[in-house]
């Protein structure tokens, strides 16, 4: 399917380029999030039309999360867990945790945002990112602990450089351009909200509010 960007987006191209993706990754991802229109005779000539006023939006939006990532990054929260002798967690600490932690710190993300390459299993010090907008990301840790008294003890051991965190495996570019699937099941970092009065695609749907 050929889509016209309503922003930057890593590995696909620049606001207004016209790119083809598959289908699926414009219908369940794309279109959805109003990061992209389908590239229609019409909506073209409607994009070159009100270009100035996307890229104003976008900018604003941009500011907004940067602000967001300024007082995100370097957060530590701390996830209190039940474990094995060798450190692995009896369960995980997933992304809808991690949301749980980060709104209990006065930051309101939503769970596909949370990034993280696989769900955190083992105890200590293990960094994640959370995609604010194109190419913004914050990086958080999370402290995995039996209790608040391991937790600080880490932390410091960590801060120390006597405990490597584990980090995600994944780069910047991978997060902000999620793989082309189709399958619906696979979760993307969802972005602010763009105004809905801008464009208006027959298969586009609500996004989500972050």
């Amino acid at each position: 399917m050929k889509i016209i960007l309503l922003e930057r987006i890593a590995k696909l191209g620049r606001t207004g380029d016209v790119v083809s993706v598959r289908d699926g990754y414009a219908r369940n991802f794309l279109l959805p999030r109003r990061r992209a229109m389908r590239a229609t005779a019409s909506n073209i000539a409607s994009f070159e039309a009100r270009r100035e006023e996307i890229e104003a939006q976008n900018l604003r939006e941009q500011s907004a999360a940067e602000e967001v990532a300024a007082a995100l990054e370097g957060k530590t929260v701390t996830s209190i867990q039940q474990a094995g002798e060798s450190g692995q967690l009896y369960g995980s600490v997933s992304a809808r945790e991690i949301v749980k932690l980060l709104a209990s710190e006065g930051f309101s993300v939503n769970h596909s945002q949370i990034v993280l390459d696989v769900p955190i299993k083992m105890l200590g010090v293990h960094s994640a990112r959370v995609a604010l907008h194109g190419d913004v990301f914050a990086t958080v840790q999370v402290n995995a602990a039996r209790s608040a008294e391991d937790a600080v003890r880490q932390l410091d051991a960590w801060r120390r450089g006597e405990v490597v965190a584990t980090t995600q495996q994944e780069t910047v570019e991978e997060q902000a351009a999620p793989p082309e699937t189709e399958s619906e099941d696979h979760e993307e970092p969802e972005e602010i909200e763009k105004d809905s009065s801008i464009f208006e695609d027959e298969e586009t749907a609500t996004p989500h509010t972050v």
